[in-house]
């Protein structure tokens, strides 16, 4: 049963955090008038079981696995995937961040009522305490990656699926404060890794935006899906890697 419950509580904070940044991305393409035809709550490989609700262009629907969501910005041909990239690059680069800066702002706006719930502070200083919290957070993930990348960290922080579902499970069962503060730091280390400059990430998205503004030209639909693509396979590779690295912590 509390592995049940575990991956209960991972699929509805997974799935939340997801939204929440997709949301953000979203809205950035509306206001910078680039159509969005989809908005869906599930995986984004898995059928379509029901379409929620329509609004202009965007049909809002139901995919039959619930973990996350996405946005599409094409239909069935790369021809409406053209209207984000003939957007500007200040417009493209909002609707790229526009996900991450999401997700850091719903955790802040999620840890002022557990502070409040859990020390039964003020308002001013349950928001006080959420700003160090947000600025810890960064730093330790940033501090974190940057070691991995030097080679001087170890996988033995970088955490999975399957430990990831196991500290939901945990936080949940710690009452609804504890279940806040790890969907606010699940939101906000969403984020954070989101921007970096990792091919199929924002951040990598990001860097392929700037390279077109150093450029002055595009890099054009073929580089890009070449890019992405490569960045999903390690993603991938990545995941596949973590989840084992999970299982056998777990075991032992």
């Amino acid at each position: 049963m509390s592995m049940i419950f575990s991956v209960v509580a991972f699929v509805i904070v997974m799935s939340l955090v997801v939204i929440v940044h997709e949301f953000g991305h979203f809205l950035a393409a509306r206001k910078a008038k680039v159509p969005v035809y989809e908005f869906s709550i599930g995986f984004p490989f898995s059928p379509r079981i029901a379409t929620i609700y329509r609004h202009k262009e965007t049909a809002f629907t139901l995919r039959l696995l619930p973990l996350g969501g996405f946005v599409s910005f094409s239909t069935d041909g790369d021809e409406d995937a053209q209207k984000l990239f003939g957007a500007s690059r200040l417009s493209r680069a909002s609707i790229i961040a526009g996900g991450p800066f999401f997700n850091v702002v719903f955790a802040f706006l999620i840890f002022i009522p557990a502070f409040i719930g859990t020390e039964g502070t003020s308002w001013l200083h349950a928001v006080q305490s959420s700003a160090n919290a947000i600025w810890m957070v960064i730093a330790a993930t940033l501090s974190m990656f940057g070691d991995l990348f030097t080679g001087q960290g170890s996988m033995e922080n970088v955490t999975g699926p399957v430990g990831i579902a196991v500290m939901a499970g945990q936080a949940a069962s710690g009452g609804l404060g504890d279940f806040l503060f790890f969907t606010g730091i699940l939101s906000l280390s969403l984020g954070i890794m989101n921007l970096l400059p990792f091919p199929g990430l924002d951040g990598g998205q990001l860097v392929m935006v700037l390279i077109e503004a150093i450029r002055n030209r595009p890099l054009g639909t073929k580089a890009y899906q070449v890019i992405n693509f490569t960045g999903i396979m390690l993603f991938i590779g990545l995941s596949i890697f973590v989840t084992w690295h999970d299982i056998v912590q777990l075991v032992s």
